[in-house]
């Protein structure tokens, strides 16, 4: 008789920064990932200021999705999605690269709009909001763009009543306000832009959020800021997902390790077991867009999901194959 191969699917997210694959397969009511792929491409590199992606970072994303390529043969994957974000809808040759993806790779790049990928944010990660009534706020730190999302949770599922998207990420604020390296004055000053140029980003946001004065309020974020920042807060001597994904950190303490981090040197960021050469010029924005938020939205935690757009998608393929998963973990007390 035929051997009969569970089915199993795949989730690609094209980043600005990142390329990240998810690939699962249904079993016993939920959705357990057989294998994995992160690679740091930085596609939206030098993007602020020409408009375009480059050469180099084309062939940095093109060699990463040809691995995921592979990986999904392999797996023999039967439904797959591939999304690509804020660099390629801003970049005035991103359907030229999603062109070449997809005759060098195989692999369809879908250029979503901000819409979509907040929802698809919300949808992967939701689960991991801390339970209660008060008026929840679920964050995404990307590496060109941040979504903030006023959603309802409630028992598995979730609506979204608020969003925003701003076009200030890892990598765009970065580069509009470099941190300079000889002076710890300097790095103060531009940590201080930084977080100017995205109180005003979210000024629209935060005039609607004051609505909800004096009440709990909850914060989850999913980005790999949060997750470094929560990782520093562990003091971990490496990412562990496990310890991290699910985690409730004092809004106080993530303040504190984001002016830590503003006020170091990259080469000492860079000494951070969590941080790293890869990330060190990258975290301070991320704290800066952290704060912010923080400033809008001050409740007392905020709960961190190493989970998001590629979670999203696999539970939208899973009810489309019929499989409707039960999420691996809920938030964690």
């Amino acid at each position: 008789m035929p051997v009969t191969r569970p089915r199993s699917y795949a989730a690609i997210d094209l980043g600005t920064n990142n390329c990240r694959l998810l690939i699962a397969r249904p079993q016993n009511g939920e959705l357990v990932v057989i294998d994995a792929f992160s690679r740091i491409v930085r596609l939206g590199e030098g993007l602020h200021g020409s408009g375009k992606i480059s050469e180099a970072a084309m062939d940095r994303t093109v060699a990463a999705l040809s691995i995921c390529a592979d990986k999904l043969r392999r797996r023999h994957v039967s439904l797959s999605r591939a999304v690509a974000t804020e660099a390629c809808r801003r970049a005035t040759n991103g359907e030229e690269l999603a062109d070449r993806v997809r005759r060098e790779t195989g692999i369809v790049l879908d250029i979503i709009s901000a819409a979509e990928e907040a929802r698809l944010a919300v949808l992967g990660c939701h689960n991991l909001m801390e339970p209660g009534e008060g008026p929840a706020l679920i964050f995404d730190i990307g590496g060109g763009s941040t979504e903030l999302m006023h959603v309802d949770v409630s028992d598995h599922d979730v609506q979204i009543h608020d969003w925003i998207s701003v076009p200030w990420g890892v990598v765009s604020l970065t580069e509009h306000a470099p941190l300079p390296e000889d002076s710890l004055a300097g790095r103060q000053a531009a940590y201080a832009h930084m977080r100017e140029v995205t109180r005003t980003a979210f000024a629209a946001f935060a005039d609607r959020a004051e609505q909800f004065a004096g009440q709990k309020l909850r914060l989850l974020g999913t980005s790999g800021t949060v997750t470094t920042l929560a990782s520093v807060f562990l003091d971990l001597p490496r990412y562990d997902r496990r310890a991290v994904d699910g985690l409730v950190v004092p809004a106080d303490a993530m303040r504190d390790i984001s002016r830590r981090l503003a006020d170091a040197s990259i080469a000492d960021r860079a000494e951070i077991a969590c941080i790293g050469r890869e990330r060190a010029d990258l975290v301070v924005a991320g704290c800066a867009i952290l704060e912010s938020i923080i400033d809008l939205w001050p409740a007392a935690r905020v709960g961190v999901a190493d989970r998001g757009i590629r979670e999203g998608i696999l539970r939208t393929l899973a009810m489309q194959g019929r499989d409707i998963p039960v999420t691996r973990r809920e938030y964690r007390k």
